[in-house]
């Protein structure tokens, strides 16, 4: 299927949307950090995205929109479902069960570094530049010092859990990708989001009732109730009726960009309200993340090259 072309720069309310995402999606990190204390990754991951699929459907019926019937956009949905939802969500989850929340989202922020390799090969419009691919592996250092060389002599449950958030950020890429064939199949964003957690909710709900028997678990504190709301919907529903919107306007790669700024809310979250702390080799890892998001985006870089240089920047992709 030929993708649509996407706008190579950002305008400015496209950038107050990327810095909205970062808010609801750094929150996620700590709803999650609180509902894993009481309950188990699979019926946290079900009920996220029933909730979320509950009010998107509402809201699709109450703009007087449908869901389109064709087997091609249904396939659509189920594959960005996998990829976008159930996949990622279930190892974040599970992952935030052993590490904090905070350095969950930091190894999260390696999304832009997976996705512009996925990009290059899967996309025509998306190339990895020299630049991009010096990102990548500046940001990929970053993630082997967070890890640290214990992972080099025992694969334990704390070194699992951060390679399970990688893995998460490996699907999201595979999805910024996926998810641009929805424009050309001219479903509005609003389907969209609504079509894959819908799709979700059919895979996660039987497996939460099959895996986690949920009526054997003791009654939740209101705090993990109320946090499963938030993470269902503020930030899932909303979050996807915004990451949609980007994705079609602004392509895989610069919507990716958004993990960069979702560590920093998660981590103040995680601080102020879990007491969560993180080592000195975790804030090296992500000064080395964030350096390579730079070097992928670009626009820094070239933004100083025309200082030093005299020249003015010229419009350009990222990288």
């Amino acid at each position: 299927m030929t993708q649509a072309p996407v706008q190579k720069t950002m305008a400015a309310s496209d950038w107050a949307l990327l810095a909205i995402l970062s808010i609801v999606w750094g929150g996620s990190f700590l709803f999650i950090g609180v509902a894993v204390r009481e309950l188990p990754p699979l019926t946290i991951v079900a009920i996220r995205v029933a909730t979320a699929a509950s009010a998107l459907l509402l809201v699709l019926k109450l703009m007087g929109e449908n869901l389109p019937r064709s087997r091609e956009a249904w396939t659509a949905f189920l594959g960005m479902s996998i990829l976008n939802n159930v996949i990622p969500f279930t190892l974040i989850v599970w992952g935030q069960s052993h590490i904090a929340s905070g350095l969950a989202s930091i190894l999260n922020a390696t999304t832009p570094l997976f996705t512009v390799i996925v990009a290059h090969y899967l996309t025509a419009d998306e190339r990895l530049t020299g630049q991009k691919f010096a990102g990548v592996i500046v940001g990929f250092v970053g993630v082997a010092v967070m890890i640290g060389a214990a992972a080099f002599v025992a694969l334990d449950t704390s070194i699992l859990a951060q390679l399970a958030i990688l893995g998460a950020a490996l699907s999201y890429g595979f999805s910024g990708v996926f998810g641009r064939r929805f424009k050309t199949m001219g479903i509005p964003p609003l389907a969209t989001a609504t079509g894959q957690v819908t799709v979700s909710s059919a895979l996660l709900l039987p497996a939460a009732l099959l895996v986690d028997r949920p009526w054997t678990l003791a009654m939740p504190s209101t705090g993990a109730i109320l946090s499963l709301a938030a993470l269902g919907l503020v930030s899932t529903a909303f979050a996807y009726l915004i990451f949609f919107r980007l994705l079609a306007r602004a392509g895989a790669t610069n919507v990716g960009l958004v993990t960069f700024v979702i560590p920093v809310s998660a981590i103040l979250l995680g601080v102020l309200i879990l007491g969560e702390t993180l080592a000195a080799r975790h804030i090296v890892g992500m000064a080395l993340i964030g350096a390579g998001l730079i070097l992928i985006d670009g626009r820094l870089v070239t933004a100083l090259n025309a200082r030093f240089t005299g020249r003015e920047p010229a419009t350009r992709g990222n990288g």
